[in-house]
């Protein structure tokens, strides 16, 4: 798999992750609820970056900002829902 540049942009109600290839965009975007809850609700990856772990990078992003900022997630989103699914050591960042 590749190793993927993730980038943040975050607004005051919106934001996202973001990798960017050739052109084209990978992003997990997301909602801000309160200053410690966020909505995980899509994310979209390109052809060209299938099969190249972009999707996973964006929610180990998503996850490793949530612990360094103190906020949970709530995986509206179904890939992140199952992507979290996968991984129970987060537990501790997604909310019930």
């Amino acid at each position: 798999m590749a190793e993927h540049q993730v980038q943040r942009e975050h607004g005051e109600t919106k934001g996202r992750f973001v990798i960017r290839k050739e052109g084209e965009e990978a992003e997990l975007t997301y909602s801000v609820t309160t200053p410690t809850l966020i909505i995980a609700d899509h994310t979209g990856v390109p052809d060209s970056f299938r099969g190249t772990g972009a999707g996973l990078a964006l929610v180990e992003a998503l996850v490793a900002a949530a612990r360094a900022e103190g906020f949970k997630v709530v995986p509206l989103c179904p890939f992140v829902n199952a992507t979290r699914k996968k991984h129970p050591e987060w537990a501790d960042v997604f909310a019930a």
